[in-house]
């Protein structure tokens, strides 16, 4: 590939990239009702109830005092409850309107991906799997969390069928990051 081709297919990929993460973060936060990182939030406690504002914020990309403040608000707006385990630890809980909006928020993200995806024919969009598995792989070595790559994903769907999550696969095999 040349190098002018090149640029070009970086700033495609890059203005796609921006476009589809715009929609679909607009989208699952519209839905949920919260921010984008609160809806974060409330993905991963549905999977991962009982975890603490520290782990919390690590699988969601922000700080622990960051994280405890977002934390406040979603308790505020009683879609989050904090329990009081053994010790000094707190866990959280979502609600049962916070597991709500958890679920309108994932369904919202799949529905305008599927709706950027529609414009593919069958056999590009059979491609453009090969391509996101690898550059996902690649990515994860700069992340290096599955849990901060990952954290609007409807993570049953990457792990059911014959197709495992590259991601995931990146993850056990130990391939480079950042406290993966």
């Amino acid at each position: 590939m040349h190098e002018p081709e090149e640029i070009r297919t970086a700033n495609l990929l890059g203005a796609a990239a921006l476009a589809v993460a715009d929609r679909m973060t607009a989208a699952a936060a519209a839905a949920s009702g919260v921010g984008v990182s609160g809806t974060a939030a409330l993905v991963t406690l549905r999977g991962a109830e009982g975890i603490g504002v520290t782990e919390l914020g690590r699988r969601i990309g922000l700080s622990q005092p960051a994280c405890a403040r977002m934390v406040d608000q979603l308790v505020g707006r009683g879609l989050v409850e904090r329990e009081r385990g053994g010790g000094r630890g707190v866990a959280l809980r979502l609600t049962e309107a916070g597991a709500a909006a958890a679920v309108r928020a994932q369904a919202a993200r799949r529905d305008g991906l599927r709706r950027v995806l529609a414009a593919l024919p069958a056999q590009q969009a059979a491609g453009l799997t090969e391509a996101l598995e690898l550059l996902l792989t690649e990515v994860y070595g700069d992340v290096g969390s599955e849990d901060v790559l990952c954290r609007l994903c409807d993570r049953g769907a990457c792990l059911a069928g014959e197709h495992l999550c590259p991601v995931g696969q990146a993850a056990r095999a130990g391939q480079g990051g950042r406290g993966g």
